[in-house]
């Protein structure tokens, strides 16, 4: 049962109908709140795997909602990670298909190191995080999700944004939806 302090938290009643249908309340062992989010087993699973690389894909689209790409240089991009680990999560990556980051020629490189640096000045300018995680999970083995095509994570982080939920839950709150979060970097990058 809700409380009129929870209401007022909630917000609007299109907010309370949507959590209602996303989340229930489970009194075992414990009474705690579970969030569901069926659309996340085909990615866990990895069923539908795509015939083509994703990332491709997106370079071939260009900026936009549909690829989510934010921004585009000569050699590189940046896309916002669809299933982001929090708020501001994005991917740096060549526009080629390069799974080594020695494949690189000397000018690819250089882009991509100045697109990474662009990308943290945005996640800065937009977010103010505390701190950031950066880095590449680079092949297979190291536990690249998409190893053909490299690429690094930046996570924006916050004092206290790890709590008890990712850990014993398994399950990540990010405060802000996938379009709210293209809306803001195309903001910064539209300047």
């Amino acid at each position: 049962m809700k409380t009129k302090k929870n209401k007022k938290v909630l917000g609007k009643k299109k907010t309370q109908r949507t959590l209602k249908k996303q989340e229930a309340i489970v009194d075992w062992p414990i009474k705690r709140r579970v969030l569901y989010r069926p659309e996340r087993y085909q990615y866990i699973k990895k069923i539908d795997q795509p015939k083509t690389c994703v990332f491709c894909d997106a370079a071939s689209m260009g900026v936009g909602k549909a690829s989510l790409c934010v921004y585009r240089s000569e050699y590189s991009m940046i896309l916002l990670n669809k299933f982001p680990y929090n708020n501001g999560h994005i991917l740096i990556l060549p526009l080629n298909h390069i799974g080594n980051l020695l494949e690189l020629s000397p000018v690819q490189y250089e882009d991509l190191m100045a697109t990474v640096r662009k990308a943290m000045m945005a996640i800065e300018n937009i977010y103010h995080p505390a701190a950031m995680n950066l880095g590449m999970n680079h092949g297979a083995a190291a536990g690249a999700g998409i190893p053909d095509h490299l690429h690094f994570h930046i996570v924006p982080r916050w004092s206290g944004d790890l709590n008890f939920f990712p850990l014993i839950a398994e399950t990540k709150v990010v405060i802000e939806t996938l379009e709210q979060t293209f809306d803001n970097f195309m903001r910064y990058f539209s300047k």
